[in-house]
């Protein structure tokens, strides 16, 4: 809701209170101010709007997650890189059901401005992959697949790699025809 650079004012003005405070011999209101600024310290590296975006989508709510990141006007002012990730992350999951050319858009800009958790950048990646392989661009899914399994450090996405390979293995075979017309049956 508030600018970056407004959250870190904020919290340097109640830093201030908080001090005063402390000089006034006003021991727990300063404790509560510190407190206090500690929010908006977090919410500079953690934006509220993102946030409540990743609850909709936790809640399978896409259109309320889609309202929530379209508050965000402009990403690249009002968000520190990291948050810009995150910010395009959530975008291509939204998008990556419908339209494959802009998912893989979020998706590169995010694995370019990085993701603070490695979980959150396999993800990225196999989503990525799986872009890549419908487009038939093996090589490039195979190398995205062995990203994301070396940032994989839980083992959450196996099934879903799995998956991927098997499917890879099936498109890399020829095509089987079964059924048709009989050859050498009876008359």
């Amino acid at each position: 809701m508030f600018n970056k650079n407004i959250k870190l004012v904020l919290a340097a003005l109640i830093i201030a209170a908080a001090v005063w405070q402390f000089f006034e011999n006003n021991i727990g209101n300063g404790i509560m101010l510190i407190f206090f600024s500690l929010i908006f310290i977090f919410l500079y590296f953690k934006n509220e709007i993102i946030l409540l975006a990743f609850l909709r989508l936790r809640k399978q709510d896409f259109p309320g997650a889609k309202k929530w990141l379209d508050r965000i006007k402009n990403p690249e002012a009002s968000l520190v890189p990291k948050q810009q990730g995150y910010y395009y992350y959530l975008n291509g999951l939204m998008v990556s059901q419908t339209n494959m050319n802009e998912a893989e858009k979020y998706f590169k800009k995010a694995v370019d401005l990085g993701l603070n958790m490695s979980a959150d950048m396999a993800m990225a990646k196999l989503n990525l992959a799986g872009i890549a392989m419908t487009k038939n661009r093996k090589r490039e899914a195979q190398i995205l697949m062995k990203e994301a399994k070396a940032l994989d450090k839980h083992n959450m996405l196996d099934d879903q790699l799995k998956m991927m390979k098997q499917q890879m293995k099936k498109s890399g075979q020829p095509k089987q025809h079964f059924g048709g017309g009989r050859r050498g049956g009876r008359r």
